[in-house]
């Protein structure tokens, strides 16, 4: 059986920079799916460039620590600060939604509202996943699997980085990004106990390396991963409108998009004999 991997955009909307740049890595690369923050500047552009795009899987980057909700339910002002912004770090909203009712309505509120905006734009969307990962959050991760049903949304991605990721052969992850991805994966295995219904692939790679990826880190993925099915995590973009104050992948995106865009990527993926797929796909 072949080895298929989908391979994900985070941010689609964030600004123009990131729409031309997930529109190129489709077009030009490997890329073969989106998710889109629709809370975001760009969002609405990054909208009419899905719908031009058929083949392209597109679904929701769910947030809730950048910008301003969606909701008009007042139930999510307990999310916000005094200016109307999401106002919790995703440390924070972890324990919050253990420990309050009304912040995991107040969630479940938020998310519905960002899934409906995209379906009310004419997109069905393939796949949930979300900003920071805090859809892994164990208690959260129940809420996004009743709304995935709910909005008969299949996917939800899978957080589970194999560790060998932070080991030899592989590139040299990026700082804390061991840390990072021992803590994600730990919560992508209680997901699975969780409720397995949703979680289409096998293993995910990209949050060690999140800053750091490139065509070495594209060349280790068709050489050394086993996993029958997989999704990797970019974020690719153009640095013009791009604020680091914003996001502090800048640069990176850059290469990031130049790596997706390679012909050498291509081939190593062809050389393994590797199956670029979608969600719609699984």
């Amino acid at each position: 059986m072949d080895r298929r991997i989908v391979i994900n955009a985070d941010d689609f909307g964030l600004c123009e920079g990131v729409n031309k740049a997930v529109l190129k890595a489709y077009t030009d690369g490997v890329l073969t799916s989106t998710t889109i923050m629709v809370n975001m500047p760009a969002a609405e552009e990054a909208v009419e460039i899905a719908k031009k795009l058929p083949t392209l899987s597109v679904g929701v980057h769910l947030n809730l620590t950048e910008g301003k909700p969606v909701s008009k339910d007042a139930c999510v002002e307990c999310l916000l600060d005094a200016d109307g912004n999401f106002t919790y770090s995703p440390a924070k909203l972890s324990v919050l939604s253990i420990a309050r009712g009304k912040i995991r309505g107040a969630i479940a509120a938020e998310f519905a509202a960002q899934i409906q905006w995209v379906i009310d734009r004419g997109l069905a969307p393939t796949h949930l996943d979300s900003h920071k990962h805090i859809h892994s959050f164990p208690v959260i991760f129940s809420i996004v699997c009743q709304l995935a049903k709910r909005f008969e949304i299949p996917a939800i991605r899978f957080t589970f980085e194999p560790k060998q990721l932070c080991q030899r052969p592989w590139p040299l992850p990026s700082e804390g990004g061991k840390k990072r991805a021992a803590k994600v994966r730990a919560m992508a295995k209680i997901n699975r106990f969780q409720n397995p219904d949703f979680l289409k692939t096998d293993a995910f790679f990209g949050i060690a390396h999140t800053g750091k990826i490139d065509v070495s880190f594209f060349k280790a993925l068709a050489l050394y991963s086993s996993a029958q099915t997989a999704e990797v995590m970019t974020h690719p973009g153009f640095i013009d409108g791009l604020d680091p104050t914003e996001t502090r992948l800048v640069r990176q995106r850059q290469t990031e998009l130049e790596a997706l865009c390679s012909e050498r990527t291509k081939q190593y993926f062809k050389d393994a004999g590797i199956k670029l797929v979608h969600y719609g796909e699984l």
